[in-house]
């Protein structure tokens, strides 16, 4: 008892003596819950409130003691001397990663009172793996539904507010400046560290269940000052017109980038963007580069005073032109059969939905072509009342609510539906869905929606995104035959209609 007594008053002692008296408490006093309060008191020498040690005892029950010691290792492999209180979390939990394993741990979590398994703060969800109302057209199987179930009684137990998505800074409640916060998705992360100037580090799932059990993570990263400061410099030579160009402009930030240490600064674009190309951008950044913070000059309330005046180096500068997007957007040498076309990852808005209904004009889905559109429960139920939901269903289209493809079982959807080829809007999607084994091809809104309708991705509307279309009746005579080849219910008179469209669109993108 009276070593008991000393290593509890001792939180500098020294690494390699920790690790010999925690050996011989492992092996002969102590129970599982006991050592593990040595190894994270006795070895981190980590500041703790008199709450959070009482917490890390046991006091408040297994729940938060499970919590205390998940967050006490975090704090440890990043160096962090105390923790910081935070005002909500948003908690990624979907079914495909957390797997029978994790299930059971949320079951057994919520097995207990009520005032143990309770979470201390706000707390949300991340997309999950089944829309329960459109899971059998996609051919999912029931036992995806039956973990989801699960996994949702287990969440709802704890407190948990299952609000399902990606995008809760648009649509659930968005952070202020300076709010320290625990968020999972790498998306929400980086636009409420970027646009709101809140903090936050990308929370994985169990470090973001634990902050809403306790209110609290470790004070590193991007909850300190120091990590806020511009590491490279970005000068955009072209101005992004397109949430497309967005996210291909954040994939090159992000493979430049490179570290979950740096910080983009990024100047040179004049046009407003809107909080839709904000979240490609991020999204897209923090895909490919695993970066949780840009500083985007004129927008980012950090921006301003961290201008980089000289201070960084050639090697962390770089300018960035159109050509250095356009690589990004699908490339082929003749026109594309497509599977699939999706709009998710991030989730859509209720502008952006209402852009899709516009562009289709009443046009119908291909039946060789599925059209997939994700959204967070809130925004469905408002198209719902806005007659936007029937107007989608209506074309062919699918409005899915709560889910993320990505998130969905993503492999086994392309087995059950015998899909391979896929478009979207996303440059976050296409950079992971292809891991999935999907064949996908980054291209506009409407180069989306005319792929959905025509079942088949246009080789030249690929070339000339952003170019003029100088086409004359004799090409057009040529793409009707391969088109009816593909496509053979296609009357010339529907050809004519969609190539009339595709002129149209394309002169208005020039605009």
């Amino acid at each position: 008892m009276i070593l008991i007594g000393f290593l509890r008053g001792t939180r500098s002692i020294s690494l390699i003596w920790s690790k010999t008296i925690w050996t011989r408490i492992e092996s002969s006093l102590y129970s599982y819950e006991i050592r593990w309060k040595f190894i994270s008191v006795v070895r981190t020498g980590i500041k703790l409130s008199q709450y959070q040690q009482d917490m890390l005892d046991g006091q408040y029950g297994y729940p938060r003691q499970w919590a205390m010691q998940q967050l006490m290792q975090v704090a440890h492999f990043f160096g962090a001397s105390d923790f910081v209180a935070v005002s909500q979390a948003h908690i990624m939990c979907d079914t495909e990663s957390l797997g029978e394993a994790g299930i059971v741990h949320l079951e057994h979590l919520a097995s207990h009172v009520l005032d143990q398994r309770t979470v201390a703060i706000p707390a949300i969800t991340d997309p999950r793996g089944i829309d329960l109302c459109a899971y059998q057209k996609l051919n999912q199987s029931e036992e995806f539904v039956d973990r989801e179930q699960r996994t949702t009684r287990a969440l709802k137990r704890m407190g948990i507010l299952m609000t399902d998505t990606c995008i809760n800074y648009q649509s659930v409640v968005p952070p202020v400046f300076g709010e320290h916060i625990a968020f999972g998705d790498t998306g929400s992360t980086i636009y409420a560290n970027s646009v709101f100037g809140a903090r936050s580090n990308f929370e994985g799932g169990p470090a973001g269940l634990a902050a809403a059990l306790t209110g609290c993570v470790p004070r590193y990263g991007y909850h300190l000052d120091d990590q806020r400061i511009p590491t490279h410099l970005f000068i955009v030579d072209f101005q992004p017109k397109t949430l497309s160009d967005w996210g291909a402009l954040g994939a090159v930030i992000g493979k430049l980038s490179g570290s979950y240490w740096s910080t983009p600064f990024i100047t040179g674009v004049d046009v407003q963007p809107s909080s839709d190309a904000l979240k490609h951008l991020g999204a897209a950044i923090a895909s490919y580069g695993s970066v949780p913070l840009y500083l985007l000059e004129g927008i980012s309330p950090e921006a301003e005073n961290k201008t980089p005046l000289g201070n960084i180096g050639n090697d962390r500068t770089a300018r960035i032109d159109f050509d250095d997007i356009k690589d990004l957007y699908a490339n082929a040498s003749q026109n594309i059969p497509v599977d699939v076309v999706v709009f998710a990852a991030p989730q859509l808005s209720l502008f952006e939905i209402q852009d899709i209904v516009a562009i289709l004009n009443g046009r119908r889905v291909h039946r060789n072509t599925q059209l997939f559109v994700a959204t967070s429960p809130e925004i469905k139920h408002a198209c719902d009342r806005f007659g936007i939901t029937d107007c989608l269903e209506q074309s062919g289209a699918v409005l899915l609510s709560g889910v993320c493809f990505y998130q969905m079982y993503a492999r086994e959807l392309a087995q059950a539906n015998d899909w391979k080829t896929l478009v979207s809007n996303s440059a976050k999607l296409v950079n992971i869905i292809a891991g999935y084994g999907y064949e996908p091809m980054l291209a506009t809104t409407e180069q989306c929606i005319n792929a959905a309708v025509t079942g088949i991705l246009w080789r030249l509307l690929i070339e000339n995104t952003h170019a003029p279309l100088e086409l004359g009746r004799e090409w057009a005579g040529s793409q009707f035959v391969q088109m009816t080849t593909l496509v053979p219910a296609m009357t010339l008179i529907e050809f004519e209609e969609y190539f009339l469209d595709q002129l149209i669109l394309s002169m208005v993108n020039l605009m």
